[in-house]
């Protein structure tokens, strides 16, 4: 039941649109432009959590300190909190009445209906599941590996690209594809921060509001394509990862 109750939906929309349908929607330069948009907010706001999340998951797997079980729940709000109100909340600290605003508005970055404000609410929603994973990894790996490289002589930096990151990267790269996976579905934050330019999510919800399912149908395809390529992905991952352990 709990099977029939995931793949029968998913397989009736995967099947409603025609072919032509399909096609003509390729075609579409609107919904062409709203996929390339999804997918590159999504990729940035992955990349942006692996530059500032692999620091965090490193240290949350590695030590133990006052305020840490802390530190875990604030890094799993994202998880809980509903993204329309993450998108108020964002726009809340980036308005002309905050500081953070006043000093983003004198660097000349916008977050109401821009590119940049659609990241910033991807990276918020997206970064938990990147985190998670990469601390995963992070955790497989012996300290004592890292400590007797260290002990040899080689620096912090030096250990974690040539011990810690070759035998965790896998762990790393589950979590890039996961946090794109969530960010690309993102409806609720995005459409708060910036209903255009629009994603793929925001133009399915346009487009079924304005002419109905049948027109909603092709775009939710496409993109249901694209984020199945990620889970492939990811279940491709898991698979050699649990054969190599």
């Amino acid at each position: 039941m709990v099977v029939a109750f995931i793949v029968i939906p998913l397989v009736e929309l995967m099947t409603s649109p025609s072919i032509s349908s399909l096609w003509e929607g390729l075609k579409d330069k609107e919904v062409v432009r709203s996929i390339r948009l999804s997918v590159y907010t999504a990729g940035s706001a992955a990349l942006i959590s692996f530059l500032f999340g692999t620091p965090l998951a490193y240290l949350l797997a590695r030590h133990e300190f006052k305020g840490k079980r802390i530190l875990e729940g604030v890094i799993d709000l994202p998880i809980v909190i509903p993204h329309p109100v993450v998108g108020i909340a964002i726009l809340g600290v980036a308005g002309r009445e905050h500081w953070i605003g006043q000093i983003l508005g004198e660097l000349g970055i916008r977050m109401l209906g821009s590119v940049t404000g659609i990241i910033t609410v991807l990276t918020f929603v997206g970064i938990p599941f990147y985190i998670h994973s990469a601390k995963t990894g992070f955790e497989s790996v012996s300290p004592r590996l890292e400590k007797v490289s260290r002990s040899l002589g080689a620096s912090m930096l030096s250990t974690f690209l040539r011990i810690t990151f070759p035998l965790a990267w896998r762990s790393m790269l589950s979590g890039i594809v996961m946090c794109s996976a969530r960010a690309i579905s993102e409806f609720g934050a995005v459409v708060v921060v910036a209903y255009h330019p629009m994603t793929a999510p925001v133009l399915i919800y346009e487009r079924f509001e304005g002419y109905g399912l049948k027109y909603s149908q092709p775009v939710a395809v496409w993109l249901v394509l694209v984020c199945l390529a990620l889970f492939f992905i990811l279940r491709i991952l898991a698979i050699k990862k649990a054969e190599e352990s």
